[in-house]
């Protein structure tokens, strides 16, 4: 092959190798990850209202986290790229709304956001800048009512055990993919419905099933808190 060959088929392997880079995001899925409040504040730990006031008895964003097949999962991807609000100022009042935060002391949100972007949203910007990474986990909130789902299926927040099984189930016909539970326990002791993990595609867009399923953390019944 000549000088000019060997040129283009250099040429074509490094488009090829570069294409390639450009198609991996470099993880393999998100897990997307809503919290329900009343088991956040129903702990030893508690709880502070946000400055912008009690958030509404409904689930809550707790992030959109980039892992691995094998179970790992990257973090703190770019320290150089800090969170800045004012990227995000459009989404602000809705996400005040539906990604509230429950830390103490009482605060408007931007620390939470602030350190999902930072621990979660780096490692994803292959993908999606600042702005796109919040957009796009609000637009999948807005996919799944998971409140309305279980009380359809007659499971409430009313300080009742249900079965776990049962509310796998609710949630898998009402959105047509299986959730991960996870609980934590009240003062009591009591297990209580604490998060749901759904597992989405690389875009950040799409739901998929999950590619491994972790074990619910969660006993047979478990208490859906009032809040």
């Amino acid at each position: 092959m000549g000088g000019k060959g060997w040129f283009l088929l250099k040429l074509l392997m490094f488009q090829g190798l570069f294409t390639s880079r450009l198609q991996d995001p470099g993880f393999d899925f998100f897990y997307f990850v809503l919290q329900w409040p009343g088991a956040y504040c129903d702990t030893k730990r508690a709880c502070c209202y946000p400055t912008t006031g009690k958030p509404a008895a409904d689930f809550g964003i707790h992030g959109l986290w980039p892992n691995y097949n094998d179970g790992s999962y990257p973090s703190n991807c770019d320290p150089d790229s800090e969170f800045d609000p004012a990227e995000i100022s459009d989404l602000v009042s809705t996400m005040q709304t539906k990604w509230p935060t429950l830390s103490c002391p009482s605060n408007n949100g931007s620390k939470f956001w602030e350190h999902e972007w930072e621990k979660h949203g780096t490692c994803s910007e292959s993908v999606m800048d600042q702005h796109k990474y919040f957009e796009n986990t609000l637009a999948l909130r807005d996919r799944v009512n998971l409140l309305q789902i279980l009380q359809d299926a007659g499971i409430n927040p009313d300080d009742e055990f249900y079965d776990l099984q049962d509310i796998k189930n609710a949630i898998k016909d009402g959105t047509g993919f299986t959730p991960v539970i996870h609980c934590n326990k009240d003062p009591e002791k009591n297990s209580q419905l604490h998060e749901i993990f759904f597992c989405v595609d690389t875009s950040g867009t799409e739901f998929i099933e999950c590619p491994i399923i972790p074990r619910d953390r969660c006993p047979s019944k478990l208490q859906f808190a009032m809040f």
